[in-house]
């Protein structure tokens, strides 16, 4: 087989195989999406990011330039686990393979943690969480209704609960599934049907603990916007009591266990039984001595009651001087605001940075000229330095003494300088260094001085 001349050879340069390296890459390959966790995150003043996507078995370069993260919702930080989508590239200068990221997303609980943080802003901004909304629980309610799931442990403990706090508490289950993505909107239709009921005076929202996931549905927005529009008040019990959900800010009331709801709704028998006993005293004390308190002032009201004319004219006048009052307070604080207003508005004409932009704007200028001419003056200086150096330099150089004639003697190899005839031996060979070129000779005969 013959080979090809040199001259016929496609010989590729490094830069040229990397470009066209990359660009089969680029081309060869979609935009894709990738999941990994974040290592080796670099911020460069530029601007620009630079990571690394890892799994338990491998990891790829990344770069995603300034103008995509500035886009980002939230800071990337070393270990957290995110989803990119990305286009396979090359880095020419070093040859890497890598890619370029274009979006990057959290991914598992850490996007669940977000956008729980994101809504539960959002709706305590829009007032959901608004403590002038909470509705107080009835003191003793006639019916308890409570949504959950009828195969799940919290209902067996809120009933438990009710049974031995106040036997015989009627209660209405709505059944609906505490997981899933068919949980909220059951949650919300249950809460439409409660509330078009109107049969229980307190409802119980209730689930048992579980991962964030699992406890989703209670972080819809659905579900806290119907909780807050329920006409019954709501008491959240989701959970255990490290658990917390969007739905206990929404609800009137939270409490931290599927029990402990159950506990705060329901009235204790025992209790209720001491209290009506103190109640039925105190009514009978407080009766007897209202009725001695009511005589005794009819008695008197009897003897001092005045005539009703001259009653309402001292109402009236008290009225006209309550206005007045009101009128001079309310012209003394505009007069007031006023006055701070001017004060504040001279402080800041005071403080305007126009003043500090134009001086430090000549300070600039007159810096610069002065720089520029340092800087002439200093090359000039250094020009002449050099001129001079050059010229002593050329006076001891020994360049200068070989163009008389003179040469430089040294051993054949160069290594040491001969400057004693007995340095040297017959037929021994020397090198000389003349103005122009070298030569070598052999010593034929050697005289002292």
């Amino acid at each position: 087989m013959n080979q090809p001349s040199p001259g016929q050879r496609d010989i590729y340069s490094v830069s040229r195989l990397n470009r066209e390296i990359r660009t089969l890459l680029e081309t060869g390959f979609p935009a894709i999406w990738l999941e990994g966790e974040l290592s080796n995150l670099a911020r460069p003043a530029s601007g620009h990011l630079y990571f690394s996507l890892k799994d338990e078995a491998a990891q790829v370069r990344c770069a995603m330039f300034r103008n995509r993260n500035l886009l980002l919702k939230f800071r990337p930080e070393a270990g957290l686990q995110v989803r990119v989508r990305a286009r396979v590239s090359l880095y020419e200068a070093r040859g890497d393979y890598q890619l370029i990221v274009e979006h990057m997303e959290e991914a598992g609980d850490g996007a669940l943690r977000r956008a729980f943080d994101e809504l539960k802003v959002k709706l305590e901004a829009a007032g959901l969480f608004a403590s002038e909304h909470k509705q107080p629980l009835p003191r003793f309610p006639q019916r308890i209704g409570v949504i959950t799931s009828p195969s799940g442990a919290a209902i067996r403990d809120i009933v438990t609960t009710l049974q031995r706090r106040f036997p015989g508490l009627p209660v209405v289950v709505y059944p609906v599934p505490v997981q899933g993505e068919t949980a909220a909107p059951a949650i919300v239709e249950a809460l439409h049907t409660a509330a078009r009921r109107a049969e229980c005076d307190v409802l119980i929202l209730a689930r048992g603990g579980g991962s964030l996931e699992d406890l989703w549905p209670f972080n819809e927005e659905q579900v806290a916007r119907a909780i807050h529009n329920c006409p019954i008040p709501v008491v959240s019990g989701v959970g255990h009591e490290t658990d917390v959900t969007i739905a206990d800010f929404a609800a009137d009331l939270r409490a931290p266990t599927p029990t402990a709801a159950a506990e705060l709704v329901s009235p204790s028998r025992i209790e209720w039984q001491q209290s009506f006993s103190q109640l039925g005293q105190r009514l009978t004390r407080v009766m007897q001595q209202q009725l001695r308190q009511r005589e005794q002032q009819l008695s008197w009201l009897a003897r001092q009651l005045p005539h009703p004319q001259r009653y309402l004219q001292s109402v009236a006048q008290r009225l006209d001087e309550l206005e007045i009052r009101r009128n001079n307070a309310w012209r003394y604080q505009l007069r007031e605001r006023a006055a701070r207003l001017d004060t504040v508005r001279e402080r800041l004409q005071q403080h305007n940075p126009r003043h500090n932009l134009r001086h430090l704007e000549e300070r600039r200028q007159q810096l610069t000229t002065r720089l520029a001419r340092l800087m002439r003056r200093h090359l000039e200086d250094s020009g002449q330095r050099l001129q001079y150096l050059a010229r002593a330099l050329e006076t001891v150089s020994p360049l200068a003494t070989l163009s008389r004639g003179y040469a430089i003697v040294s051993t054949e190899a160069g290594d040491k300088i001969i400057t004693d005839v007995k340095q040297i031996s017959r037929h021994s060979r020397i090198r000389a260094r003349l103005h122009r070129g070298r030569f070598i000779a052999v010593i034929e005969r050697l005289e002292d001085e």
